[in-house]
């Protein structure tokens, strides 16, 4: 496979938001409880003001003047052309906060919370939430609210055992958010990105209208705002391509000290998509540059019994490289032995566990609760994505993985993700 059709992702962070950039209003009245669903509440207001990255670092947080809760999509057209008839200041659409440096947030506007927590009763008014997802089993697709978190949409798909073709890494996004990006995990050398992925949108635009879009209508708009940061619409809701759900995975870790070699078994892995081919469903890697990070958090799969030595491992400058694969299954694995055979890792480093699929793709959610009662997450987490051509991926790991990392040892993961520029 020519170089022209690969690209490997260097990602040393990947959490998501989408954003608009519009003016808002606080009075409008439309029949309806909008005193309601708009709050001035100081604990919204606070949650409206931070985000994952946490980075301002003393600086006071930028408030909004209120934080909004729609039940649909109408509710958010209306605020919108609102906002865009009256001129007043900015509105953002928020989903699980997990922009890096306050993309979501909006001083003195309004921050539309698209997540259910306004949920069910407050001041003895029952509240009905945005739409569930729906999923139609024969034509093999759901429906999702963008607001809804993906763990969500999994779990609802499960039920007709079907799920999701391309994921993140972290479940706990939302839908509408990960798709104003793009959605890259292990999945997508196969798949492509979650935005390759979607049928159909449902979105408001930066005039509060009401637009349905796809490859067949209003096309220019749909292939804008998927991956368009949120700068040309919100997304209200996604029809999302499923398939049926696997059982198990049997998960692998296998390490490299060489970086060519690493690069070039994941790229060998990746040219393997396709319907019918024996192939791994997720191809995946990252980087040690600390001896330290291989059996903490992030590498708490390795046995803690049997830590891992980097100074026994024969490491090139230092550094070692882990790739991590997976094979979903029902029953046999025979297909595995054959792919392992293909690849030019360090014997003694093969590391495997079985588990269900579920488990598998919630995996990072269950660090993230360890963390959190160690009250290690609500740190500061400044992230970096990157694509890196195969051309300039020799280059990068010697000036950065070797160079500025490793002579600066980090604790945080950096991960890489190999992709098929076609997908």
């Amino acid at each position: 496979m020519s170089a022209a059709n690969k690209l490997l992702l260097v990602v040393m962070c990947c959490r998501l938001i989408v954003t608009v950039v519009g003016p808002t209003v606080l009075d409008f009245n439309d029949g309806n409880n909008n005193d309601f669903q708009l709050s001035t509440n100081p604990s919204d207001l606070a949650r409206a003001s931070s985000d994952f990255g946490m980075l301002r670092g003393g600086v006071a947080p930028v408030e909004p003047a209120a934080v909004f809760h729609p039940t649909s999509d109408r509710d958010i057209a209306q605020l919108i052309r609102a906002a865009y008839q009256q001129g007043f200041p900015a509105v953002s659409a928020r989903g699980h906060g997990h922009s890096i440096n306050g993309q979501a947030n909006t001083a003195g506007g309004v921050v539309i919370e698209m997540s259910r927590l306004a949920e069910g009763h407050a001041d003895g008014v029952r509240r009905e939430g945005p739409p569930r997802p729906r999923i139609a089993e024969e034509m093999r697709y759901v429906d999702a609210w963008g607001g809804e978190l993906w763990i969500d949409v999994l779990r609802a798909c499960l039920e007709h055992g079907l799920a999701p073709r391309s994921w993140t890494d972290y479940l706990y996004l939302s839908v509408g958010g990960t798709l104003s990006n793009a959605g890259i995990s292990g999945q997508a050398f196969n798949h492509g990105p979650q935005i390759s992925n979607v049928h159909e949108l449902d979105v408001v635009t930066g005039k509060g209208e009401m637009v349905k879009c796809s490859e067949e209508e209003n096309q220019e708009l749909f292939h804008a705002v998927l991956g368009g940061l949120g700068q040309f619409g919100i997304i209200t809701r996604a029809r999302i391509a499923v398939e049926p759900a696997p059982q198990r995975v049997r998960w692998i870790r296998v390490l490299y000290s060489n970086f060519s070699t690493f690069t070039r078994d994941q790229e060998h892995l990746i040219s393997l998509h396709g319907d019918g081919r024996n192939k791994f469903d997720y191809v995946e890697g990252f980087v040690i540059v600390d001896e330290g990070l291989i059996n903490n958090w992030r590498s708490s799969f390795f046995s803690p019994r049997n830590p891992v030595k980097i100074s026994s491992l024969g490491t090139d400058g230092g550094v070692l490289y882990c790739l991590e694969v997976t094979k979903n299954y029902r029953e046999s694995t025979a297909e595995i032995e054959a792919l392992m055979k293909e690849l030019d890792f360090i014997p003694a480093s093969v590391f495997t566990t079985d588990l269900p699929y579920v488990d598998f793709l919630d995996r990072v959610h269950k660090v993230e609760l360890k963390l959190r009662a160690k009250n290690l997450w609500e740190v500061p987490h400044p992230w970096l994505n990157l694509f890196v051509p195969k051309s300039r991926i020799d280059d990068f790991d010697k000036g950065v993985f070797k160079g500025i990392l490793g002579n600066n040892r980090t604790s945080g993961p950096i991960l890489i993700y190999p992709m098929n520029k076609s997908k």
